[in-house]
């Protein structure tokens, strides 16, 4: 996705609508400069500079957008977008809905709008095409981006209790001590990464358990450098899977544990070499190739989880 974009659309007062007082927001988030979130009513939005970074323009373009949307004679631009609109539902009289919250006027733009604007920019706009329009819209196509706002926002629009959350928090419950005074098990050290896949929308369970393919990388690595040299023998404890998984019938399974002494080497492993070293990455490619996590999500989930650079602004 594209970096997000500093400048502000200029605004003509003259043409602003009114805020709809009679929708709130429900929900947003801001991820990689991306600003998304659900109006009351229930209708999934990117922000302005949310749409814009997504198509890889100025955030002053979509704004101009908005401001012409109901000039006359319409704009070449405009008439193509409307024509996108018009292919799969009505044409909205205005491309955002501004709508009060917490003190300022957010401009709202649908998830429909942002798709007709997002191919419009991949593919219907001459030389201004853009690349990081393509890449979006080729990920974001059809319903994606609505699953992917109502799952970064954690809204669930069936308007049930959705328990994203329970599967893990079985296997918490029967392994909170797995591992003995003195020693840390990977398992316990998955919390940060678990969260960020479940709020990315993987569906954690039977099929769907990181903490292996954590602990059997980590595992090499302790093997691969002596470790043990330096930090004292690894142990077997025991570990216990919930009655909904498979696995539970081979309970209990034993599994290492390492000494409290390598916790800072583990730590500093996690993050330099299995998550911004790829290996996480790779597990994300092939839950993709196996239907268990959408593409885009698997995208916002690294990202989430990659150290953030430091760097002059």
């Amino acid at each position: 996705m594209a970096k997000k974009i500093n400048i502000v659309a200029p605004r003509n007062s003259s043409k602003q609508i009114a805020p709809k007082l009679d929708l709130g927001i429900e929900a947003d988030t801001e991820i990689n400069g991306i600003g998304m979130g659900v109006l009351s009513d229930g209708t999934p939005y990117l922000n302005q500079r949310g749409l814009a970074a997504l198509c890889g323009v100025m955030n002053a373009h979509i704004g101009t957008i908005s401001s012409q949307w109901n000039e006359a004679p319409e704009k070449p631009r405009i008439s193509a977008i409307k024509a996108i609109l018009g292919k799969t539902g009505a044409i909205p009289g205005n491309p955002h809905i501004e709508v009060a919250h917490k003190g300022t006027v957010n401009f709202c733009y649908p998830s429909d709008v942002c798709l007709a604007v997002l191919e419009y920019y991949a593919f219907d706009a001459g030389t201004n095409c853009k690349p990081e329009a393509r890449d979006n819209f080729r990920t974001l196509a059809g319903s994606k981006l609505r699953e992917l706002i109502y799952s970064q926002v954690g809204y669930d629009p069936s308007g049930a209790k959705t328990h994203k959350f329970t599967k893990w928090h079985e296997r918490i419950e029967l392994n909170h001590q797995s591992a003995p005074k003195g020693y840390f098990h990977v398992f316990n050290e998955a919390h940060t990464i678990v969260y960020e896949l479940i709020i990315a929308g993987a569906d954690i369970g039977e099929e769907f358990v990181v903490d292996i393919s954590i602990g059997q990388h980590w595992g090499k690595h302790w093997s691969d450098n002596n470790l043990e040299d330096d930090f004292g023998p690894r142990q077997k404890w025991p570990h216990r899977y919930p009655e909904s998984h498979p696995q539970a019938k081979s309970n209990p399974q034993e599994s290492w544990c390492y000494p409290l002494s390598a916790l800072g080497h583990y730590r500093e492993w996690l993050q330099s070499t299995y998550i911004d070293g790829g290996k996480f990455a790779s597990y994300l490619k092939r839950k993709v190739s196996q239907g268990q996590l959408p593409p885009s999500f698997a995208q916002l989930a690294i990202s989430a989880l990659s150290a953030p650079q430091i760097g002059p602004s």
